[in-house]
């Protein structure tokens, strides 16, 4: 797969009939867009019928017949070992919900040259038309021969739980859904400097996150395994907790590893005295509510465009504030994080990524801050090219030592 932007094939834009398309000729967006972000690029020449004898017909026949001998050759002798799918349902694309397959190709296609830029690794976007989770989970097990790995992106919850438990149940190559696990190690490693910083440990914060859905639960559970002292999850009817009786089953086994002070009540209820603040649902909290939390606190509103608190409001009262916008200091972006994350599996052909690999690529990425650490810089750019390197190399030494590794 080829990651560079191609020209526009015209700056004017027409429809089949000949009249002009109702988009903005001049929209750098739709220039850059028109005719898709990305192509398919051959690795090897094919100048001269030599060429084509070996690329294909009738050299190609060798390698077939002893990757049926050998089916572990597939890896050696194709891109497998150097190719994930990127596939959706189109149901909760970024900020704008359930918009469709079609609709979320541009998205896809974006994720898929973030791979190729940021880590080295091929990426092919698959949108899916359908929505059910058993005819998603076996289109991907049909599909996953041709894949080193799957990234699911941008499914909705709680579908998007079952449909990741029940792909790596079934596959042997990495599944991972980028909005729960790439926004959670991100998170985690933020966290940890902003706590650096304050000369504190992890151990010693109570966290509050707004959101139960995708990435919330999954900050969550890698806090837990970080050793968070406690942290206790909202969604829109207040504190998840195992006292209430309106809980889906994945919010009931949320309640059952979190919120050990057994708080309930609102989402500002739980503010009151909380170290860190993580908003990962969108909406917006009242300023008293982050005037209540402890002395130093750290507040992570990731929601956009519009953060759930907005930095000029946080400065006020924390010692240090992220966002997941580029124009503010300390982007909680998952490019940090999927990319090297991918590459560090597929290196070591890994048949899963456990939450080993996930912790481990929370703290290389932490490292790549260093001495520089301050209160608008815990976490590195996507454009550090420290970043991709150290993240790979620890997923991938994690990997090995929890024995999922098979080179």
């Amino acid at each position: 797969m080829a990651a560079e932007i191609v020209n526009p094939r015209s700056e004017t834009h027409t429809d089949r009939e000949g009249g002009a398309e109702p988009l903005d000729s001049f929209d750098p967006a739709f220039a850059l867009h028109r005719g898709g972000k990305m192509a398919v690029q051959a690795t090897v020449p094919v100048r001269d019928k030599d060429d084509l004898s070996l690329a294909y017909t009738p050299g190609v026949a060798k390698v077939c017949t002893a990757i049926a001998e050998q089916p572990d050759l597939v890896h050696d002798y194709t891109w497998k070992s150097s190719v994930v799918a990127v596939v959706t349902d189109g149901t909760a694309v970024l900020g704008l919900g359930d918009i469709g397959p079609e609709a979320s190709l541009p998205v896809m296609e974006g994720k898929a040259i973030l791979f190729k830029q940021f880590g080295g690794v091929d990426a092919v976007p698959i949108a899916l038309a359908c929505t059910d989770v058993d005819e998603i989970v076996e289109t991907v097990v049909r599909l996953a021969p041709s894949f080193g790995g799957v990234n699911l992106e941008d499914i909705s919850a709680p579908r998007c739980f079952e449909i990741e438990r029940r792909l790596q149940e079934r596959l042997d190559i990495p599944v991972f859904h980028d909005d729960q696990h790439g926004t959670a190690v991100v998170t985690l490693a933020a966290l940890r400097n902003a706590a650096r910083l304050s000369g504190r440990e992890i151990g010693q914060l109570r966290a509050v996150i707004s959101g139960a859905g995708a990435a919330g639960v999954a900050i969550a559970k890698m806090l837990v395994e970080a050793g968070i002292g406690d942290v206790a999850v909202a969604d829109r009817k207040g504190v998840v907790s195992a006292d209430r009786d309106d809980l889906t089953d994945v919010k009931r086994r949320l309640a059952g590893f979190t919120n050990k002070a057994g708080l309930s009540g609102s989402l500002e209820d739980a503010l009151a005295g909380a170290d860190v603040f993580i908003g990962v649902s969108g909406g917006t909290v009242a300023e008293e509510a982050v005037a209540s939390m402890a002395e130093g606190a750290f507040v992570f509103a990731m929601a956009n465009p519009n953060p759930e608190v907005h930095p000029d409001v946080a400065h006020k009262y924390a010692s240090v504030v992220a966002t997941g916008r580029s124009d503010f200091p300390n982007q909680i972006n998952n490019v940090l994080a999927f990319p090297g994350i991918f590459a560090g599996a597929l290196q070591v052909r890994a048949s899963r990524i456990t939450e080993g690999m996930k912790i481990a690529a929370a703290e290389a990425l932490a490292s790549v801050v260093g001495d520089d650490l301050a209160a608008d810089y815990v976490i590195p750019s996507p454009f550090d090219e420290r970043v991709a390197p150290a993240v790979t190399a620890a997923v991938a030494a994690a990997a090995r030592a929890e024995g999922v590794a098979r080179r």
